[in-house]
């Protein structure tokens, strides 16, 4: 057997892994394996100071991961995934030679067949009878490969699997020369330990912010802007983007489409109740929902339309119709009987068919008469006393069970092919017989069953709720109304007030970004907003179920952002500053703290374990500006100036500092802790600030 098909049958989720590692764990792409320029296409995606990322390129690789990914992710997904992998790949290549790091082919042969070989070649190549990893075997394998190398299944190998390996090895490199950089000098690690044993015991006055009304303060445009320019690391947008206001029109199923779906349900129903074979019938009307054609216990049926009212039917007898989800269902109780929760059996398949590599359309890999004959030679071989695991070992195609003797510890009810499972659950144990699936052939032995249950058998005629084209239209045209008579911000406003509808705000959205929070994925949308001005409207885009028309409400530009699009989050922060410099002037009076608090109309409070460690003040909460405050010496014994803190204003006299006996605790451990936090921060937080120092320039939008 190749080793592409030995890993493809031992592991077929490592595959899932390792692309989910490709697309979240700074992938590189490994130099040495590459000879000249990776990018060659004049069309390009983006530049990564100066390097091309060429669109040929790119979308191979997002067609790469589409197809390996098996849908589990829209494309348009991929398309920022991809994005960002190539962008941390061509980062991190380029330091890694300025600093000369590679993996030659002596450390990638290390690495597979050493002492710890990564976990899809353990998968792949671990002896499942001794659970020893099989290097002789491996290395075998990995010398046909390099027969092969055209095969374009090799090519998907080394993409899939090689490649994040050497990536992960450079990467490994890369931060330990980091890691290998922090420093924490002794006096530092003796200064913060003893810091963090230190108590101080405070009286304070504080008047909290909430004793000024919000309303009686008004905020301006400028004041915002200094306030934004002085807090300008918090603000400060690396992109450009934009905001929308709209208003949607609903264009899903309404209560007449639903009842349109009842009555047509309700004229199914005599023909369902009589159907000879139903898994026929509910084939023919094209049920939304699977009908498992088997017997299952009540714990194991998890169907999304299933009402519990349902097992208290007579077989035979129809329930419904009823809403479920997006479906209007009728349900049919088939048939009960008694059965056991749980089997064990052990099996040997000779497969007709086998699924493709995404795990969905089965493809025909033997005729029928092919597989019974060969079944027939297993059987042959085990009543004539050969052990049944060596002829499972030989023979059977099912690489779930083959190697453990066709084995099937106790299962549920329902996990099987319907045929299968009938066997397993309504057999005896001790029986064994042939039994066909749709994967092929099996030679089913009974070994055990547990239980004592009743099994029911469900069949659903479900039906999608979905709006009428009559309802579709009505949306677009009332959509189209309103956007022929909202060219501009006033007329949407007052449109949007004559039918009773409030315009929404979306969530800030960058240009090559799929979809807009609150509104839905909408690509239309956000390439209309970047090719028209503030105050523009949208002609109808249709959203999901909705139509959508939206006003560019707002443009932000790279940099500090302007008063409007920030005024929410920074307003309550100005008010703060105003309602401090109020309680200052008004209230904050006096040279001792009981003057000032007779002066505030407030009463002093003892704080007496406040920690230099801490972030919160008993009773009082979060205030760091406080916290500093309890431990200054030029305040010990006497008032503070006033303070503005977080909640409020405050005055603090200092009590006292004395420090706890710190136990679990010494400067080597404080050093300790501060390298491994720091090493551990830069594990994580080393690529954001590549990005931030590297040149990126990004042209997906005109392509996507």
């Amino acid at each position: 057997m190749s080793v592409i098909q030995r890993i493809r049958d031992k592991a077929t989720w490592i595959i899932f892994g390792a692309i989910a590692l490709a697309l979240t764990a700074f992938i590189l792409q490994d130099a040495f394996m590459r000879k000249g320029s990776f990018f060659t296409n004049t069309t390009t995606v983006g530049k990564v100071n100066g390097t091309t990322i060429a669109k040929t390129d790119f979308d191979q690789k997002v067609d790469f991961y589409e197809q390996v990914n098996g849908g589990q992710m829209q494309r348009e997904q991929l398309i920022g995934s991809v994005w960002d992998q190539m962008v941390n790949e061509t980062i991190t290549g380029q330091e890694y030679e300025k600093l000369g790091l590679q993996v030659n082919a002596k450390e990638l042969s290390d690495i597979l067949f050493g002492s710890n070989p990564p976990q899809w070649m353990q998968q792949a190549f671990t002896d499942p009878k001794t659970g020893v990893f099989d290097v002789n075997k491996a290395k075998q394998q990995f010398n046909e490969i390099k027969k092969k190398t055209n095969d374009p299944q090799v090519a998907q190998m080394y993409e899939a699997y090689i490649q994040p390996t050497i990536d992960q090895a450079l990467r490994q490199k890369y931060q330990s020369l980091l890691s290998g950089a922090v420093y924490v000098p002794k006096w530092m690690a003796e200064k913060m330990n003893a810091d963090a044993s230190l108590i101080a015991k405070i009286s304070y006055v504080t008047v909290p912010y909430t004793t000024i009304a919000d309303s009686t303060l008004k905020v301006t445009d400028d004041e915002i802007n200094v306030y934004v320019k002085k807090h300008s690391k918090e603000y400060e947008r690396d992109d450009e983007s934009r905001i929308l206001s709209y208003i949607t029109f609903d264009a899903a199923a309404n209560a007449a489409d639903t009842e349109v779906v009842r009555a047509q349900l309700k004229q199914m129903q005599p023909e369902f109740e009589t159907a000879p074979d139903v898994k026929s019938f509910l084939t023919s009307k094209g049920s939304e929902l699977p009908y498992y054609d088997s017997y299952r216990i009540k714990s194991e049926i998890k169907e999304q339309g299933t009402d519990s009212s349902i097992f208290t039917l007579s077989p035979g007898t129809i329930y419904g119709p009823y809403i479920n989800g997006a479906n209007m269902v009728l349900a049919k109780l088939a048939g009960t009987m008694q059965m056991p929760d749980s089997a064990k059996v052990r099996h040997i398949l000779v497969a007709t068919h086998q699924q493709d590599q995404q795990g969905g359309s089965l493809q025909r890999i033997r005729d029928d008469d092919a597989a019974r004959k060969r079944l027939d030679s297993a059987i042959a071989l085990i009543n004539s006393g050969v052990s049944f695991d060596s002829v499972c070992a030989e023979y059977s195609d099912d690489p779930g069970s083959k190697d453990k003797g066709g084995l099937y510890d106790y299962f549920p009810s329902g996990q099987m092919d319907e045929a299968f499972n009938d066997f397993a659950f309504t057999h005896k144990t001790g029986d064994k017989d042939v039994v066909k699936t749709v994967y092929g052939f099996h030679y089913i032995e009974v070994l055990g069953q547990r239980g004592l249950h009743t099994g029911y058998k469900i069949a659903y005629l479900a039906k999608p709720i979905v709006a009428s084209q009559e309802t579709i239209n009505n949306a677009n045209t009332a959509a189209t109304q309103f956007a022929a008579m909202s060219r501009n911000k006033t007329q949407f406003d007052s449109n949007a007030a004559k039918i009773k509808k409030l315009p929404l705000t979306s969530q800030e959205f960058k240009e090559n970004d799929f979809t807009i929070q609150g509104i839905g994925s909408s690509r239309e949308l956000v390439r209309w907003a970047y090719d028209h001005k503030s105050g523009e409207v949208s002609e109808p885009v249709q959203v999901d179920e909705k139509y959508v028309v939206a006003l560019l409400a707002g443009i932000n530009k790279k940099g500090l952002p302007d008063a409007q699009s920030v005024r929410a989050a920074a307003e309550p922060l100005v008010k703060s500053e105003k309602k401090a410099k109020q309680i200052i002037a008004t209230k904050m009076k006096g040279n001792t703290l009981e003057e000032i608090a007779r002066n505030a109309g407030a009463a002093v409070q003892v704080a007496d374990s406040v920690s230099f460690s801490s972030f919160v003040i008993p009773a009082v909460g979060n205030e760091p500006f406080i916290i500093g405050a309890s431990f200054n010496k030029q305040i010990q014994s006497k008032p503070s100036a006033p303070i503005a803190g977080i909640t409020g204003v405050f005055v603090v006299k200092g009590e006292g500092v004395s420090a706890s006996a710190n136990l679990t605790s010494s400067a080597e451990v404080q050093k300790s802790n501060i390298v491994n936090m720091l090493k551990q921060q830069i594990s994580y937080r080393f690529m954001d600030f590549l990005k931030k120092a590297s040149d990126v320039k990004d042209y997906r939008s005109t392509f996507y």
